[in-house]
């Protein structure tokens, strides 16, 4: 986050636009997600799938805070991407610009290789597969409201963006808003993140998107003469 914040001032000031209160409550959620995995037997419906493990499944002993620090990224990301792709998809069949065409594919191919690793890592760890424990948390996959509790990038609604008048214009504003917060989430992650391989992702996620949304405000300053805040 930090080496994409510095790299310009208007850099700062766009990605930090709404993000500070966003990130407080983005905190709250995590710590809440963490809670529910470190606390077993709590017998909640809506506890992650990690909380029915006993201790040091698949993780030869693993303290439970060090556990939970990786798998609430997880849990959180994975919607999160599939909003991203849910987005992507509807670029394909709505965008009028070849660029925002070629885009949409590259999330829509990379986002859903990652959810595939991340799934797979949360078998091998938590010795059970992954279910969403925050449904529509990074967009309504039916075209309704996410959970997203009123921060940019989360609870995005596929709706506004399929009926859109400038549809090409609304996806750069969600999709950059939507990109930034997978960029902070992914740099708050990196402090407490476990497995080496997830701490690579996580850079690879930070570098990756900061770099796309570097493209889609280019392009959103060219073709609609303002800059996107």
């Amino acid at each position: 986050m930090a080496r994409f914040l510095n790299r310009s001032g208007a850099g700062r000031g766009r990605s930090l636009k709404g993000i500070a209160p966003a990130a407080a409550a983005l905190l709250v959620l995590a710590s809440s997600v963490q809670a529910g995995l470190s606390a077993p037997g709590t017998g909640s419906s809506t506890a992650a799938p990690s909380t029915a493990m006993p201790p040091g499944s698949g993780l030869s002993g693993m303290p439970m805070g060090q556990r939970s620090a990786d798998a609430h990224f997880i849990v959180m990301m994975i919607p999160h991407h599939e909003g991203a792709i849910a987005m992507a998809d509807l670029a394909l069949q709505r965008s009028k610009r070849p660029e925002i065409r070629a885009l949409a594919e590259r999330i829509r191919t990379s986002q859903s290789q990652e959810n595939a690793q991340m799934r797979r890592w949360y078998r091998q760890w938590y010795a059970t597969s992954y279910v969403p424990t925050w449904p529509g948390l990074g967009m309504g996959m039916r075209g309704g409201m996410g959970m997203g509790m009123g921060m940019p990038g989360f609870g995005t609604s596929l709706d506004a963006l399929r009926t859109a008048p400038d549809f090409d214009r609304a996806f750069l504003e969600q999709m950059i808003a939507h990109h930034r917060m997978g960029v902070m989430m992914a740099s708050h992650s990196q402090w407490g993140t476990v497995h080496p391989e997830l701490r690579k992702l996580e850079a690879a996620m930070v570098r990756v998107q900061s770099e796309e949304i570097e493209q889609m405000a280019r392009w959103y300053q060219q073709w609609f003469g303002t800059a996107n805040r």
